[in-house]
């Protein structure tokens, strides 16, 4: 798959995702090397309601990828719905580098929405206790982040530590059955994947 760029809107990200690729990688597509460089940080609404701010940096990840490469842009969907948006997203950043494989893929409704899709597999780690009812919907609460701490000894979340520790230890098969929009990542990951073999065998 040679490299994977990442634009991401936050700190967590930037040091979880990586983590979550690789490990999505050793899971999916265990044959394929892949270089998951260090994302880009943006600011969400800048990057998509700036136009120069969009078009800076994906030519900045098309840069870093190389003409093989792939960027793959992770947003929160926050209150959007990811399968209105995302399209809406992809078009734009098409537009921009026609001459790059991109993917678009926003997590609902936050990043850690993720971890609520697998929480039996993080109950006692770093002090979070899990419980749900059968119905539960992991994508449903609308502030991820605030139920993490709720159910944390301390009663706080800390992006920048609890989203790396929780990226390397979660369980992906739970996530993926769960979590559309975690889906929807695994599915990218193998489309790319399946063309950077084929590339490769040109």
């Amino acid at each position: 798959m040679t490299t994977v760029v990442s634009i991401v809107e936050g700190d967590g990200e930037v040091a979880a995702l990586p983590i979550l690729l690789r490990r999505i990688c050793a899971w999916l597509t265990p044959d394929v090397h892949a270089a998951v460089s260090q994302p880009i940080r943006v600011r969400r609404d800048r990057f998509l309601n700036r136009d120069d701010e969009f078009r800076r940096h994906l030519l900045l990840a098309a840069a870093k990828s190389g003409e093989k490469g792939w960027i793959l842009v992770l947003l929160d969907a926050d209150d959007d719905c990811p399968a209105q948006l995302a399209p809406q997203v992809l078009e734009r950043a098409r537009a921009v580098v026609p001459h790059r494989a991109v993917s678009v893929v926003l997590a609902n409704r936050e990043y850690e929405a993720w971890f609520l899709a697998a929480g039996a597999s993080l109950h006692g780690q770093r002090g979070f206790a899990y419980a749900h009812s059968p119905s539960f919907d992991p994508e449903r609460p609308r502030d991820a982040k605030g139920w993490l701490g709720e159910r944390m000894a301390g009663g706080k979340y800390r992006e920048t530590t609890d989203q790396p520790a929780f990226s390397a230890v979660m369980d992906l098969g739970q996530a993926f059955d769960l979590s559309r929009s975690f889906r929807k990542l695994c599915s990218e990951w193998s489309k790319q994947a399946a063309r950077a073999g084929g590339q490769s065998e040109q």
